[in-house]
């Protein structure tokens, strides 16, 4: 299966030598190419596609491949591609839905050394840091931390304190973020637009490797983390100046089977207003685990109506992962 090669980092938006505390060739060793082919009637074929490409990171010897979550979701079948050319099989090890990581098992030994975990905690904003996709020297991208806040998606997902890197990198999903000493310290996850509507600017939104310590051991052994599930009602939500108004909702998830349509505009969960994404979530997941009939009141037009939705495992309608 081939694969698509991204343009190069112009020369001089590279790490210079002198401004990083390591050799770069060898670390980028373990930043990899990966490709996933998705079954077609996997429940992400439709949104994510049946193919998808990006990078993941060597993190243990054993051929233990971290990257993030949506490149991998019901894949079948993963590719693994070193800089040095040596292609690799592998399978999806573990996907969670709550830190966004995923973890591929590669199948065979992979020619390059692992990656440290480093601690994002320990980042300040303004560090300088390094981004790289797979592709050595010519996809690492000298960059600096922006920022370090919380992230709401509007596929019911949140992280407390995303790293957020400038400039963007233009092959961000799975790519390394590496701090001064050469250790792993984020998994490149999104492209984000910050600034105004004159004079936008992008960022990489990366997910701080903190989050995988705790759940690591879970993912490797069981494939997910040994916790309640949270309730998921299967909703795409956009936030705006008037609040938050349903985008769409998933095609026989639990909101569309309790009602709720397109266009209606989020009003109470119970009796607390809400107008912010990340307030939403967590509220709905202070409700306790999936299963938990959540109380959602909605205006659709000049319409108030309200649902109490049997919330679900979003892992439930996923294809599984087939080895382990």
């Amino acid at each position: 299966m081939s694969r698509s090669v991204p343009p190069a980092i112009p020369p001089d938006e590279r790490p210079r030598p002198e401004e990083i505390g390591f050799p770069l060739e060898p670390i980028l060793d373990a930043v990899l190419g990966l490709k996933a082919q998705i079954p077609e009637d996997a429940f992400t074929a439709e949104t994510l596609g049946t193919e998808r490409e990006g990078s993941g990171v060597l993190i243990h010897e054993n051929g233990l491949v971290l990257t993030v979550g949506y490149l991998v979701c019901e894949a079948s079948r993963v590719w693994l591609t070193t800089t040095r050319g040596q292609a690799v099989s592998g399978h999806l090890l573990g996907y969670d839905f709550e830190t966004g990581f995923g973890l591929v098992q590669a199948e065979a030994p992979i020619d390059a050394p692992p990656l440290e975990l480093g601690h994002a905690a320990d980042l300040r904003v303004g560090e300088p840091l390094v981004t790289a996709a797979h592709g050595g020297a010519r996809m690492a991208l000298r960059s600096v931390l922006l920022a370090r806040r919380e992230f709401a998606g509007y596929w019911e997902y949140l992280v407390e304190e995303a790293l957020f890197l400038s400039p963007a990198h233009p092959s961000w999903g799975g790519a390394a973020c590496l701090d001064k000493g050469g250790t792993l310290v984020g998994i490149g996850a999104l492209q984000v637009r910050t600034g105004n509507e004159e004079r936008p600017d992008s960022v990489t939104m990366a997910l701080p490797v903190d989050l995988l310590q705790p759940i690591l051991d879970d993912l490797v052994t069981l494939g997910r983390v040994r916790r309640p599930a949270r309730p998921w009602l299967g909703l795409y939500l956009l936030e705006d100046e008037q609040g938050l108004a349903v985008l769409n909702p998933v095609p026989g998830g639990p909101a569309a089977r309790a009602g709720v349509e397109a266009g209606d505009r989020i009003a109470r969960i119970g009796d607390i207003p809400v107008c912010d994404l990340a307030d939403f979530y967590r509220l709905v997941w202070e409700l306790g685990p999936a299963g938990t009939l959540v109380p959602l009141t909605v205006r659709r037009g000049d319409r108030v109506l309200s649902f109490e939705i049997e919330s679900a495992d979003r892992a439930d309608y996923l294809k599984r992962p087939s080895l382990h």
